[in-house]
C-alpha cells in the first residue's frame, strides 16, 4: 500500500471450476448454497440475454474515479471478468466503450460494476456482457487512489481475486474456489429437480400438497 494505492498479483483462474459452473443459473447456485450468495441491485445493462462464467480480477476504485481501472486492464487475460467496487456511486460513469474495447481485446469475457457505466449501446453491439448499478453519461476523474486484485464488495457480496464469477440475466454471484465444485454439483442436481417439476405442471400432475402441510404446521389451517 502506497498513499492509498495497492497493486497485487492476479490470481490464476480455476479452470476446472469455471467449466463445472458454466451454464448453470445464478438463482439455482445461490439457492443450493443457502440463498445468501449474490449481489444486490447489480443488473445487466445489455438488452440481449447475457451469461458469463470466469475468473475475477478485482478493483477497488475511488468513487467517480477510474485511474486504477485503466491500470487493471493491463492485468486482464482470456476468460477474466473485471469486477469493480466503485462504492455504489452512480454520479459518474467509470467504464465505457473505449475501456470495454480494451478489455475485450485482452480476452475479458465480461465486467461488473458497483458503480455506473456509459455507452450502453456499445455493450449490446459488441455482445460484451456487463452488470452495473446504474448508467450515467458523465465521465470520471482519473486521479486515484485505488487497489487492484484485493478483496472488494459488490452489491453487498464479497469478491476476492480468483473467485469464479457466474452471471446471467438475474444478476451476479461470486464463488471462492473451495465452494465452486460443490456449488456446481448441487446446482446440477437442483436443475434436474426443477425440470421435473416444470414437466409435472405441464402434465397436470403437479403436487402442491406441501403448501397446506406447511401452513398446518404453523397453525394456520
Amino acid at each position: 500500500m502506497n498513499n492509498g494505492y495497492e497493486i497485487q498479483p492476479r490470481k490464476d483462474a480455476f479452470k476446472e471450476g469455471i467449466a463445472a459452473l458454466t451454464g448453470l443459473a445464478t438463482s439455482v447456485v445461490s439457492d443450493v448454497l443457502g440463498r445468501t450468495i449474490g449481489a444486490v441491485d447489480i443488473l445487466p445493462v445489455n438488452k440481449s440475454p447475457v451469461s458469463v462464467c470466469g475468473n475475477a480480477v478485482t478493483v477497488n476504485a475511488r468513487s467517480g474515479d477510474n485511474l486504477m481501472i485503466h491500470k487493471a486492464l493491463q492485468f486482464l487475460q482470456p476468460g477474466d471478468v473485471l469486477v469493480v467496487d466503485g462504492g455504489g456511486d452512480i454520479s459518474r460513469a467509470l467504464f465505457g466503450e473505449i475501456m470495454m474495447t480494451v478489455a475485450k481485446s485482452r480476452g475479458a469475457i465480461g465486467a461488473v460494476f458497483d458503480a455506473a457505466i456509459r455507452d450502453v449501446e456499445a455493450f449490446e453491439k459488441h455482445q460484451f456482457p456487463c452488470w452495473a448499478r446504474g448508467i450515467n453519461m458523465r465521465g470520471p476523474f482519473k486521479d486515484g487512489p485505488g487497489s487492484i486484485n484485493v478483496p472488494i464488495s459488490i452489491g453487498g457480496m464479497i469478491v476476492n481475486p480468483g473467485d469464479v464469477i457466474l452471471g446471467d440475466c438475474d444478476g451476479i454471484i461470486a464463488l471462492p474456489p473451495e465452494l465452486v465444485m460443490e456449488g456446481a454439483r448441487l446446482g446440477k442436481e437442483k436443475e434436474l429437480v426443477e425440470r421435473k417439476t416444470i414437466q409435472s405442471i405441464l402434465d397436470g400432475k403437479y403436487d402442491d400438497a406441501w403448501i397446506d402441510a406447511t401452513l398446518k404446521q404453523k397453525g394456520v389451517l
